[in-house]
């Protein structure tokens, strides 16, 4: 499993809006409000603070925030508490930390042959 890089080469902020779609590379930060479509070969962060209302396809995902809306990421969904996420979600990998909410259905499709596919519920101290 690739690692979210340590650099975040876009950020939305905490008092921002933002309603379209956004397409990007590398990682990018969302702790505002966001309604539209993610399509990224990247790395997307949903903070605490944030609401994302959005169709999301991405290489891999953690969330503290509120998403409402489908999720597909290539290699793993991590939902932290205290996030909440209503909508389907499609991965190899699945986390869910515990104290973390989520309302939908859940598709865990093998990336190859071999690969381990794998759903972890964390404990919240994790």
């Amino acid at each position: 499993m690739k690692k979210i890089k340590d650099e975040i080469k876009g950020f939305l902020g905490a008092d921002t809006e933002f309603e379209g779609k956004l397409s990007f590379t590398g990682t990018v930060r969302i702790d505002g409000r966001f309604k539209g479509d993610i399509l990224a070969e990247g790395s997307l962060i949903v903070g605490e603070t944030s609401i994302v209302e959005a169709d999301i396809r991405v290489l891999q995902i953690i969330i503290n925030g509120e998403v409402r809306g489908d999720i597909v990421a290539e290699s793993v969904i991590e939902i932290r508490a205290p996030a909440k996420v209503i909508g389907n979600i499609n991965a190899p990998s699945i986390i869910i930390q515990q104290g973390a909410v989520f309302e939908g259905n859940c598709i865990m499709q093998k990336k190859c042959e071999g690969a381990n596919n794998n759903v972890v519920a964390l404990p919240k101290n994790s």
